[in-house]
């Protein structure tokens, strides 16, 4: 299952962090791979129901944010939850590991999906439909790759959850 994977502490590589923690690529597409499974779920979720219901295109984005948030950070506080901190304890961390993230990947897929012409549109019976939602999350995903990295060799973001690991 998704929270079952193994975290890696991020490694001191002078040269590849120019004197600051350096964290290994893998460990930053694990992260952000985290962080797109709990905004696919919101999004793909709030994007179905929106489109389903006739939403406004920006009624059907809030709605696909609002739920990539609760679903990101639900996945966040499942792990942290059962290495054995309280709920408000495993919210904080979910909150300082993973709001960054998920606002630069909701911001650059939503982006993505309403620059596409006639996608938001298309309805959920159609592939062009689908095919531009996941072409978005996959932009989303490349943006923000380097964003958790950074954050990761800061100590913030995702590496927050790894003292709970």
């Amino acid at each position: 299952m998704h929270s079952d994977h193994v975290h890696r502490m991020p490694t001191t590589d002078r040269h590849a962090g120019h004197g600051r923690n350096a964290v290994p690529w893998a460990a930053a597409v694990q992260a952000t791979l985290h962080c797109l499974t709990g905004c696919a779920i919101g999004e793909v979720l709030g994007m179905v129901i929106g489109t389903s219901l006739g939403l406004s295109t920006w009624a059907t984005v809030a709605l696909a944010v609002a739920l990539a948030f609760v679903f990101g950070y639900a996945l966040t506080m499942r792990g942290v939850l059962r290495a054995g901190l309280t709920f408000r304890r495993a919210l904080r961390v979910a909150l300082a590991a993973d709001t960054v993230s998920i606002a630069v990947m909701e911001l650059v897929d939503n982006a993505v999906l309403v620059g596409v012409p006639g996608a938001m549109e298309a309805g959920v019976g159609s592939a062009f439909f689908w095919l531009s939602l996941a072409a978005a999350l996959a932009v989303a995903f490349v943006v923000t790759l380097p964003v958790n990295r950074w954050l990761m060799g800061r100590g913030l973001g995702h590496a927050v959850v790894h003292a709970h690991h």
